[in-house]
């Protein structure tokens, strides 16, 4: 098994690519050791001295270093824990746990159709995108013009994320949705 590592636009989140599906539908998001449990593979992950943060994308597990963790140090042993588990045929994601859903959050009320609009545009314009990167960026709520969004995986915590936010998915959202004033990140 050879597995390419990819930079992300944050520095202290690396994408490893296994060569294989990852995850069939949606993404799972695990920055803390403490919800990892539904997944065997992010267990073993943070099992690594210095893990802070794992990520799983349909083809991809993006990872998250602590700041005072050197890439050098920890990428050989994430290397080999991700090689081990899909040797070991344990499956990524315990069956109940497995995600299937968008990833963004429910809307009931009177803006249903502009927050339809808002999660088609993510899903086919922002979502492919920031997922070369190693990340996601889901739907999470629509409020009197401003729209919030939840940044996983390379995008949370990236230095250009605000940026990424307020100039790329703040002025595609306005270009295309009128009733859209602006974007705000949320952390869940």
């Amino acid at each position: 098994m050879f597995i390419q590592t990819e930079s992300t636009p944050n520095p202290a989140t690396l994408k490893f690519l296994p060569g294989q599906t990852v995850l069939e539908m949606g993404t799972a998001d695990f920055p803390s050791p403490e919800g990892a449990g539904d997944s065997p593979l992010a267990t073993r992950l943070f099992e690594v001295d210095g893990v802070k943060g794992v990520f799983f994308g349909n083809d991809f597990v993006t990872v998250t270093k602590a700041d005072a963790t050197d890439w050098d140090h920890v990428k050989p042993a994430i290397l080999g824990a991700i090689m081990e588990h899909f040797q070991s045929g344990q499956p990524v994601m315990k069956d109940d746990a497995a995600q299937a859903g968008s990833g963004h959050a429910e809307h009931t009320g009177e803006d249903g159709e502009i927050v339809g609009q808002i999660k088609e545009l993510l899903d086919t314009r922002v979502r492919p995108a920031v997922a070369q990167d190693g990340g996601d960026i889901t739907f999470h709520g629509f409020e009197r013009g401003i729209v919030y969004l939840h940044m996983q995986g390379a995008c949370a915590g990236c230095p250009s994320s605000t940026l990424t936010l307020k100039m790329g998915i703040e002025n595609l959202l306005r270009h295309y949705i009128p009733e859209v004033t602006e974007v705000r990140p949320v952390g869940v």
